[in-house]
């Protein structure tokens, strides 16, 4: 599971950061890669990349402002250029209106998909589930209607502890099968055993927060919550002057987002959607604002590819 960002920047492109794009790379636990938000040239971001536009199965969008959405019609439009066929249907989740602005787009240019596109209007709570994930939103605090996404990752099973059957005589073959699945089996030699005493401790899934444009708010601790990693807007600085332009215009400054990372035990807080005026040492001074609240907090650029490692077995929660 990795995070690879398209876009870090806020407002408009500058000459070092496109605008709002995150593509979520899950290709060894669903062959998949989701995106949230798709800011303006997206498309050619993901040209200097190795993810494949036929692998993005999912988008959440976080609210319709232009720098989060104006993307969406060429990265579908291109999509169909590159072969996605009806086996390859793509779901687009987001606030009411997202629909109408994609198919508007698509009817006005004439615009005819190659695949099936879905439309789910976000709304509070659980948005998706499956075996793999889950997905949960919660609205935030913008200057228009905006969600923040919570996706978190089923557990893993045990593995089967083969050097501990091995230990007990007990033969390889289909029976380590049996035994994985937790089954209980009886050997050749009449002893009966339980497949639950030959698996070790289940891995906990990961979970990872998207909170992009919004004041501080409750909903951002909740859906934060022992994130392993969350992913916040840090349009601003932490200085006075900052703090007042974050509350007028509806954004977060760094500190907000290092106090949120703080109160809801997350693991790493990566900043992001940056205005402009940051560039060189004064994206530093933003880290150097939030490290003795934070530490384990890191700007991202794009391009940028974040691992996200499982938790070590064994390891508490907060």
């Amino acid at each position: 599971m990795q995070l690879e960002f398209l876009g870090t920047g806020s407002g408009q492109p500058s000459k070092f950061r496109n605008v709002t794009s995150i593509a979520l790379r899950l290709l060894e636990e669903r062959n998949a890669v989701w995106l949230f938000d798709v800011g303006e040239a997206t498309q050619h971001q993901i040209l200097k990349t190795t993810l494949r536009p036929r692998k993005v199965e999912k988008i959440f969008i976080s609210h319709l402002h232009g720098d989060h959405i104006f993307g969406l019609p060429g990265f579908l439009s291109s999509r169909s250029f590159q072969g996605a066929n009806r086996n390859e249907p793509l779901t687009i989740y987001g606030p009411k209106g997202v629909q109408d602005f994609v198919k508007t787009a698509l009817r006005v240019s004439e615009t005819r998909l190659t695949y099936p596109v879905h439309y789910v209007e976000t709304t509070s709570g659980i948005i998706f589930d499956d075996d793999t994930f889950t997905v949960e939103a919660l609205p935030l605090k913008h200057r228009i209607e905006t969600w923040g996404y919570r996706v978190t990752e089923k557990d893993h099973p045990g593995e089967l502890q083969v050097d501990k059957l091995q230990a007990a005589h007990i033969p390889a073959g289909p029976i380590y099968g049996q035994l994985k699945a937790g089954k209980q089996v009886t050997l050749p030699d009449g002893r009966i055993i339980n497949g639950q005493d030959f698996i070790g401790q289940a891995q906990k899934g990961r979970i990872i927060t998207f909170i992009l444009d919004t004041r501080p708010n409750d909903n951002s601790l909740q859906l934060a919550h022992n994130a392993d990693v969350l992913v916040h807007e840090s349009t601003y600085g932490s200085s006075p002057e900052e703090n007042k332009m974050a509350k007028a215009h509806g954004h977060s400054t760094s500190l907000n987002a290092a106090k949120t990372a703080i109160q809801s035990h997350v693991g790493t807080l990566l900043l992001t959607h940056l205005s402009a005026r940051y560039i060189g040492p004064q994206v530093n001074q933003l880290i150097h604002d939030v490290r003795d609240v934070f530490p384990n907090t890191r700007v991202v650029r794009d391009f940028d590819i974040i691992e996200i490692p499982f938790k070590k077995v064994g390891n508490d929660t907060k």
